[in-house]
């Protein structure tokens, strides 16, 4: 059977699953808990399509080995918050505080579960065109590889720091100035784990590139949808931030917001008198 029609039978599953699981519990966070799990599957069954028929699977298998460690270190991150005990995404609780119920319902339904589950597909399909070109591993496999592995690494980093400052900030008493992290790679960047999971993608995406020997293919909607998606959830997720503490806003002129820049110097207040 096609690996593609496979990935399109169980996203089909999984949305079913999503949808009727957040019409019984109430809880809409269905997708953000298979979030790390299914893109793994779906690399999976293309390597694994590959190796059944005896082409040249390598670039397929490192493409799903790099998926499954982006995949293991997301679940862990996502558990180590209680993702996985029915804590609701404090986000999607203020949206529907904010729609009719019927609204909210037709957001669940064509956004977080269609949308949403139909962007994890997207992500993974430059391991369709790998299996589609099997070949060799190259040195440009290798240079992509080390990248996904540095990014993977830096996302870590960045989710420890969080992880630390908000232990420490329960510590003290559920206070802890300014009311978010600011120090370490969040110095350089308001949402350095945002920016290195994009980056994590972009190279993945560029791993099928190098297989069909094209820079540009329809996959890279996957890898753009994916920003897209980001930049409205940061978004929206700033606006909470900057209505919850006082110095956000200046933070926000001082630190970029993605991609890692040195601050910006604060702006000079002209003195009295």
């Amino acid at each position: 059977m096609d690996p593609l029609l496979i990935v399109i039978v169980i996203a089909a599953a999984v949305c079913v699953f999503c949808w009727v699981a957040s019409l019984i519990t109430k809880d809409t966070s269905w997708v953000d808990r298979l979030w790390s799990i299914v893109p793994v599957v779906y690399v999976w069954v293309f390597a694994i399509a590959a190796l059944a028929e005896g082409a040249d699977a390598a670039r397929l298998v490192l493409m799903a080995v790099l998926v499954t460690a982006w995949g293991a270190r997301l679940t862990f991150n996502f558990a180590r918050k209680g993702g996985y005990t029915g804590m609701e995404d404090y986000r999607w609780a203020i949206l529907r505080g904010r729609m009719k119920p019927w609204q909210f319902q037709a957001f669940n339904l064509l956004f977080i579960v269609l949308y949403q589950n139909a962007l994890l597909v997207l992500i993974t399909l430059p391991a369709a065109l790998a299996w589609a070109h099997p070949a060799p591993l190259t040195v440009g496999d290798v240079v992509l590889a080390v990248l996904f592995a540095a990014f993977l690494v830096g996302e870590f980093a960045a989710d420890q720091q969080q992880w630390d400052f908000h232990r420490a900030k329960k510590a003290a008493g559920g206070t802890l100035e300014p009311g978010f992290v600011t120090t370490g790679l969040f110095a350089w960047s308001r949402h350095p784990n945002f920016f290195f999971e994009q980056a994590q993608w972009w190279v993945f995406y560029a791993f099928g590139a190098v297989a069909a020997s094209a820079w540009l293919n329809p996959t890279i909607a996957g890898a753009v949808l994916l920003t897209v998606l980001f930049i409205g959830s940061t978004i929206f997720t700033e606006s909470i931030s900057a209505g919850r503490h006082p110095a956000y806003r200046e933070y926000q002129k001082t630190v970029s917001m993605l991609v890692p820049l040195p601050p910006r110097r604060r702006s000079a207040r002209p003195q009295e008198g």
